[in-house]
């Protein structure tokens, strides 16, 4: 499985957050806080939930399966998610 750095947050700044790049969909905030509801850290939250479509740690969903080309855990995939930090620059994985 390939994992995402988190990236650790100051209290002044936003975590860098990871959007579907084809859709523009919200897919959280890559923060190591277990208690943001947003972070993909969170494992009750609607990002970080193994249970849940929107994330990357639902092995059977669509962002999370090791076999989508939306998945992040895909080394082959064509559309991983897209990090985009607080300034607003692009990670783009492909």
């Amino acid at each position: 499985m390939i994992s995402l750095a988190l990236f650790t947050t100051t209290a002044q700044s936003n975590p860098p957050i990871l959007v579907d790049r084809e859709t523009g969909k919200y897919l959280g905030t890559l923060s190591n806080n277990h208690y943001d509801s947003d972070s993909v850290s969170n494992p009750y939250g609607q990002y970080g939930s193994k249970y849940s479509p929107d994330s990357i740690s639902n092995p059977y969903g669509q962002y999370g399966s090791k076999y989508s080309p939306d998945s992040p855990n895909n080394p082959y995939a064509t559309n991983p998610p897209v990090i985009i930090s607080p300034d607003n620059s692009l990670y783009d994985p492909r």
